[in-house]
């Protein structure tokens, strides 16, 4: 059921990755990733189920003894996104607003070992591989704040808007495979990077 689906997802994460490496060609002196900067790791975002279910099949194969470690950070890290839903609560009736407080919010990824390396780092998602680069969200361009992106200037955009409705695409068909009702429905609800990781993928698929 996943194989096709996951190489479809693969060419998504190749696409992105490519765009970074042609901005980073270009515009080199504005690109601040670099090996040790974990801005990006901090972020509070959502998986589609293809995308979460695809880093928990990768996540299986890792050493016992690291998985243990990861899941343990990644029960802290649910905590915390509890309480950053408490607080975005209050902006319920405004998506504006709740999407800019959702911008400010900070937990660190259960892929974050101690070295602030991510232990999933070539199957990471498609939203940490562009993050370094203007991108467009919801019809407006984003950047890292640590970027040295000018403002005003125009500049390449990587698309997430078309690359979100691809995975969503992608989640309803995993979902249709594994004869889920109301497909369409479930692969609009999100998931984060520390419940993917605690589900089992025929548990994430099967919406247990």
């Amino acid at each position: 059921m996943f194989e096709e689906l996951f190489a479809a997802y693969e060419e998504i994460s190749a696409a992105a990755d490519a765009t970074f490496a042609k901005m980073q060609q270009d515009y080199g002196a504005a690109v601040k990733c670099a090996h040790g900067c974990a801005d990006c790791c901090h972020a509070v975002f959502g998986l589609f189920l293809v995308e979460a279910a695809y880093i928990r099949s990768h996540f299986e194969r890792l050493p016992a003894g690291e998985q243990e470690e990861i899941l343990r950070r990644a029960e802290q890290a649910e905590e915390e996104i509890r309480l950053v839903q408490k607080r975005l609560n209050y902006y319920t009736d405004d998506p504006v607003m709740q999407a800019y407080a959702l911008s400010r919010q900070r937990v660190r990824c259960p892929l974050l070992n101690v070295k602030d390396e991510c232990a999933l780092y070539p199957h990471r998602p498609v939203t940490c591989r562009v993050y370094g680069i203007p991108v467009a969200v919801r019809g407006r361009a984003q950047v890292c704040w640590k970027a040295g992106f000018e403002r005003g200037k125009e500049y390449p955009t990587f698309n997430l808007d078309a690359v979100y409705r691809e995975l969503y695409r992608l989640s309803v068909l995993l979902l249709t495979e594994a004869q889920q009702p109301d497909a369409a429905e479930q692969a609009s609800l999100l998931i984060s990077v520390a419940k993917a990781l605690q589900t089992p993928v025929e548990a994430l698929v099967r919406r247990e």
